[in-house]
Order: structure tokens, then C-alpha cells, then sequence
């Protein structure tokens, strides 16, 4: 694994030393980043389930004034931190206790995000439908044109709406797929 562009393109990336994550691939990152543009300076980036932090990682080199990373497995966390390190990433927050700690925190603070990125194991639908519903309550979590990615199988169809939230977009890619949802408050 490597990060794609911005200032730290063609940097190696560690995964984690376990079958349970699945890391974000290098081709699927490459498309997430052509839809949501190359430059993400000043932006609030969240990543759930991060395992290796890719995404994260992936908007910090391409500008990102600050990226929380959301992540409890202790192989996934050392990969994690292990990259930070080693790029010397500066702006992150990393968050042990999981996806919900974090979204109560952030919520809690008000803090006005412009891309939440989640990817739960997709053997655990029910994080879909539990984060996505936090995120579709949060009216001001998002910032006016801000987005949620949901990272799933290409065979699990996601909601088109969750709460406030509203699919605006699904791009498949072999076994994965990429639903975008903008705040609709409808």
C-alpha cells in the first residue's frame, strides 16, 4: 500500500498483521479522491473503522487541516500509529475507544466536518446502518457541502436515505463499492 498524491505520493503504508481488516485499496483511494477533488486544503476529515488509515492518511498528504481516525483493533492501531510516526503526520487525532466515542465527541463540540468516511468490516452490516443513522440525526455535523462515503460490497445495498442524509452517488469497483451521501434535511 502506498499514498497515491499530495505530499507524501508513492510513500509505503503499513497494513495490519490481521485477516480482520481489509484495507482501503490503492485504485478505490485513487477514485474517492477524483470525486471529491485532489486538493483537500483546510478540510475536517473523519475516518471510521481506519485500520491502516489510509483514507485519513490520504487526505493529511493532500492537505487536510485535521483528520480523526476512529479505530479499536490493537493490530490495526499499531499500524495506524506506526504510520503516522513514520510520515510525521501532524493534524490527526486518533481515537482507541471506536467509531461511536468519537462521533458523541464530535457532535457534542459541534465540530463541522467535510468528509466522514466510514468502513466497517463488511461482515458487520449493523455498523452501516448504526453510523450512518448517528450521522443522518447530526444536522450540524456536516458542513454545507459535506459528505459521508460508506466503503461496502458491491452486493450490499445501502439505504438511499438515513435520517437527514441523502445518497447522491454509488460508484462500484469489482467487489467494493462507494455510496456518497450529502446532508438533504429533508
Amino acid at each position: 500500500m502506498r499514498i497515491i498524491g499530495g505530499k507524501w505520493r508513492s510513500r509505503p503504508i503499513a497494513a495490519p498483521k490481521s485477516e480482520a481488516t481489509r484495507p482501503t485499496s490503492d485504485r478505490l483511494r485513487e477514485t474517492l479522491f477524483n470525486v471529491l477533488g485532489q486538493d483537500c486544503t483546510g478540510l475536517r476529515v473523519v475516518d471510521l473503522y481506519a485500520g491502516s488509515g489510509a483514507v485519513g492518511l490520504e487526505a493529511l498528504s493532500r492537505g487536510a487541516r485535521r483528520v480523526w481516525f476512529a479505530e479499536k483493533s490493537s493490530p490495526a492501531l499499531a499500524a495506524l500509529r506506526g504510520n503516522l510516526k513514520t510520515l510525521g503526520a501532524e493534524g490527526s487525532v486518533v481515537e482507541s475507544g471506536g467509531v461511536s466515542v468519537l462521533l458523541t465527541r464530535l457532535a457534542k463540540d459541534k465540530t463541522a466536518l467535510d468528509i466522514v468516511f466510514l468502513d466497517p468490516p463488511w461482515d458487520m452490516e449493523q455498523e452501516y446502518a448504526k453510523t450512518l443513522g448517528f450521522l443522518g440525526a447530526q444536522e450540524y455535523l456536516l458542513n454545507e457541502g459535506g459528505r459521508v462515503v460508506a466503503e461496502h460490497r458491491s452486493k450490499t445495498d445501502l439505504p438511499e436515505r438515513v435520517g437527514g442524509l441523502k445518497r447522491v452517488r454509488v460508484l462500484k469497483q469489482g467487489d467494493a463499492s462507494l455510496s456518497f451521501y450529502m446532508w438533504s434535511g429533508e
